[in-house]
């Protein structure tokens, strides 16, 4: 296993980051098995852990906790906070009021006086960012955290942050957490060059593209959009849908370079993110021992000039030619208020 520094903050992490959101019911319900993946994942040397209080509202986190019992000092721990847990009002977003209570139900869940990394797991524009940041660099005061990010944060975000926390004398988000793979290079163009910048920790996510990369979605082969993944997003999946043609296309290409490199679909697509200067470590979602064990094979790869290029010519540097539509899209273009004069200023100018 490689190690690398998250960014500035000294902290040491493996290239390999063990994500979660896999753990809970509805993904493998097994907490035992869980533990146990968990467990060989650590032996293995990874060291860097990353969960969420919305896993499964909250069972992924008690998953990890039960995981690390007597192995806490040696793991660095990250969760997130932002989305609804429960019911009622005031249970999400980045208020100082909400960010208080949820840091100490993850601290509860996860059976741990710290966490190593808090991250903002996306932007909430009903609150002054500098209301976030103060409230975070609180909890690092407190010991509650050891350092805080952000997670989908889109470039010019991340920045403004950066210009608050200076202006106001706060902590600043060490690190970022953005979607990132070879049919999804869209952060190439800016936010990767914006944390090179200001010295951040990248950590990505979705490095086999939702299931595209594990190899198990085929040009030619029927896809069951009533089953697993498909099911939940099936526009995402349907081959008839000319963007999900072309990621089957690009797929192929793939494979023909991996297999001419020994390695597979997967430990390819895993590859290629840590070869980003910028990225620190791709976060890995098995959810068996098998897919650990698999991808965990391909550890040790790294990617030549020469497979790089042949990735480039397949799939061009900095865009989402292959998923225009990305996860967490930014409200200037899901919120049409927002792209539209009212129509009596259309109407008049």
């Amino acid at each position: 296993m490689r190690y690398r520094t998250l960014g500035r903050t000294g902290i040491e992490v493996s290239v390999h980051c063990l994500g979660t959101m896999m753990f809970q019911d509805g993904c493998n319900p097994d907490h035992d098995d869980c533990v146990r993946i968990i467990h060989a994942a650590l032996d293995q040397g990874i060291n860097f852990v990353d969960t969420a209080d919305m896993y499964g509202q909250g069972e992924s986190e008690e998953i990890v906790g039960k995981a690390l019992r007597g192995r806490r000092d040696d793991v660095v721990l990250a969760t997130k906070v932002h989305f609804q847990m429960g019911e009622g009002r005031n249970r999400s977003g980045n208020s100082r009021r909400w960010i208080l209570k949820a840091v100490e139900d993850s601290l509860r869940r996860l059976n741990t006086d710290w966490i190593d990394l808090y991250q903002v797991h996306l932007p909430d524009h009903s609150t002054d960012i500098e209301e976030t940041l103060s409230v975070l660099s609180d909890l690092v005061r407190q010991g509650k955290i050891r350092a805080f990010g952000c997670s989908n944060f889109p470039a010019e975000e991340i920045v403004e942050a950066h210009h608050v926390s200076e202006r106001r004398s706060l902590g600043r988000f060490r690190t970022a957490q953005p979607p990132y793979s070879i049919l999804a290079r869209g952060i190439e163009a800016s936010l990767l060059p914006v944390c090179e910048r200001y010295g951040m920790g990248v950590l990505v996510w979705s490095p086999l593209a939702f299931g595209f990369l594990t190899g198990k979605h085929r040009k030619d082969q029927p896809v069951d959009l009533a089953a697993g993944r498909a099911a939940l997003r099936p526009a995402f999946f349907d081959p008839a849908i000319a963007e999900n043609a072309a990621k089957l296309d690009a797929v192929e290409q793939l494979i023909e370079l991996a297999t001419s490199i020994g390695c597979t679909l997967p430990q390819l697509a895993v590859a290629f993110t840590v070869a980003h200067p910028a990225v620190t470590s791709a976060i890995i979602g098995p959810r068996t021992m098998q897919q650990l064990e698999d991808l965990l094979k391909g550890a040790a790869l790294t990617l030549d000039d020469a497979a790089l290029d042949r990735i480039d010519e397949n799939v061009p540097p900095g865009v989402n030619r292959y998923n225009p539509s990305t996860s967490f899209p930014p409200r200037s273009l899901t919120d049409t208020a927002l792209r539209r004069r009212p129509l009596a200023q259309r109407a008049a100018a």
